[in-house]
């Protein structure tokens, strides 16, 4: 599944440096989305899972259990590629690689990644919780539970489905807003409810590159979006 949108995690946390994230294997992940990408450059293809850390480094476990995931390039502040899966797969690293190279070459709203572009990206890996489910009975009901800035969205009804995650409130921050345009995105009217519709909510933290770089004349990087879970990439 793409998303439209940046993605940005939840939950008022962000550790730099400190211990516990530090041992978090995870924080790995936007480096293998990176080789990822240069791999499918050079090969045509996603690299063999034995290949998506150095020798040295072999896949630790939480790196192989079962998990969803987005990946997000930037260039500059610009978003460049999101893909990613709200369906957990294993293994992780797997599903960070194959996001990867979607975002990079798969996302229809982008040409396909050039090799002269690679070391300007941004990267960043959301790995999402499990969905929540939310039982309620209409729009306003919804808009009473959100947690703006936290959450993200998944609507369905019949094959109509789509998501907003986490960042989406930064381009969003109205609650109805953020329900409403939803709904168009999944095909639906932005007025409509039925006693069908299934709503999930779900949280995320976000593992980003330590290696941005930014082209020369330009200062930026892509924002650190408020409101996330947030650990620096190894």
């Amino acid at each position: 599944m793409s998303s439209t949108d940046p993605i940005t995690p939840r939950g008022a946390r962000r550790a730099e440096g400190s211990g516990t994230e530090d041992a978090d294997p995870r924080r790995h992940l936007p480096a293998i989305a990176r080789r990822s990408m240069a791999h499918h450059l050079e090969h045509g293809s996603t690299p063999p899972l034995d290949d998506l850390l150095p020798p040295d480094a072999p896949l630790p476990g939480p790196l192989t259990a079962e998990g969803a995931a987005f990946v997000t390039l930037y260039r500059e502040t610009r978003l460049r590629g999101c893909m990613g899966t709200l369906q957990p797969q294993a293994p992780l690293a797997g599903v960070v690689a194959r996001c990867a190279v979607d975002a990079a070459f798969r996302d229809p709203r982008f040409p396909p990644l050039a090799w002269d572009e690679l070391e300007w990206l941004a990267v960043t890996v959301s790995v999402l919780d499990p969905p929540e489910p939310l039982a309620v009975s209409g729009e306003d009901e919804l808009i009473q539970q959100l947690r703006p800035g936290r959450d993200g969205l998944i609507l369905a009804e019949g094959r109509q489905r789509a998501t907003f995650l986490p960042a989406v409130w930064e381009q969003l921050p109205d609650p109805r807003a953020f329900v409403r345009h939803l709904k168009r995105k999944a095909g639906l009217p932005e007025d409509h409810w039925s006693p069908h519709m299934r709503v999930e909510r779900y949280g995320s933290t976000t593992y980003r590159d330590r290696t941005w770089r930014t082209p020369p004349g330009s200062d930026k990087l892509p924002a650190v979006r408020k409101g996330g879970r947030e650990v620096e990439g190894g």
